[in-house]
C-alpha cells in the first residue's frame, strides 16, 4: 500500500522548470551571455511524505545542439506516517550533459552528488553520501511561443537496492514546464 500512495504522489507531484535562454542560434562570435542559461526546478508533493524541491541550474550552451551545467539541490521532507513525524533535510549538486538529437528528442548523461537523511527508527534518521551516475534521453516538446513541456527518463547505473539508496528504482523521471524570458 505504501508503494502504491509514494507512485500516486510521485504522479500527482507538480514540478515547474524556469529558464533563461538566447534566442538567437550559438555562433563562433557568440559572446559567452548569449551562451549561459540559467533555470532551476521547484518540486512538492503532498501525501504521507510532504515534501518541497528546489533545484537552480546554471548552464552554457557550447553549441545549438551541446548544452552543460550544474544543478544544486535542496529537499525537505515531512513523514507524517510516523508518530512522531520525522523531518528531513537532503542536498546534493549534480553536473550534466544535454545533446540535441532532433528536436525535440534529446540525450543527456548527468553525474549527481547527493546527501540525504534516511529515516531508520522512530525519530532518529542516518546521514548517507551517494553518488549517481545518469543517463537517458528526454523531449522538449514546445507549447507556445516561450514555453515547453520536458519529460526526462534517465537510468541510474549507480543504483543499490538498499535502505542507503535516496531511490525507489533505478529509473528516474522527471517532468516540468520550461518557460523562457
Amino acid at each position: 500500500m505504501n508503494r502504491f500512495l509514494l507512485v500516486v504522489g510521485l504522479l500527482l507531484t507538480a514540478h515547474l522548470s524556469i529558464a533563461q535562454y538566447s534566442e538567437q542560434p550559438i555562433t563562433q562570435e557568440s559572446s559567452w551571455r548569449d551562451r549561459v542559461f540559467t533555470g532551476g526546478g521547484l518540486g512538492f508533493g503532498f501525501g504521507d511524505v510532504d515534501w518541497v524541491n528546489v533545484s537552480p541550474v546554471i548552464g552554457y550552451r557550447v553549441t545549438d545542439r551541446l548544452a552543460g551545467g550544474v544543478n544544486l539541490t535542496y529537499r525537505y521532507s515531512n513523514y507524517k506516517r510516523v508518530n512522531p513525524s520525522l523531518k528531513t533535510n537532503d542536498y546534493g549538486a549534480s553536473l550534466f550533459a544535454r545533446y540535441l538529437v532532433r528536436a525535440p528528442v534529446f540525450l543527456q548523461v548527468e553525474y549527481e552528488y547527493l546527501n540525504f537523511e534516511f529515516p531508520v527508527a522512530v525519530g532518529e534518521t542516518q546521514r548517507f553520501d551517494f553518488n549517481s551516475f545518469l543517463a537517458g534521453g528526454g523531449i522538449a516538446q514546445p507549447i507556445g511561443r516561450n514555453a515547453a513541456f520536458i519529460i526526462t527518463a534517465m537510468y541510474n547505473f549507480s543504483y543499490a537496492n538498499s535502505g542507503e539508496s535516496p531511490y525507489a528504482s533505478p529509473w528516474i523521471i522527471r517532468g516540468g514546464i520550461t518557460v523562457g524570458f
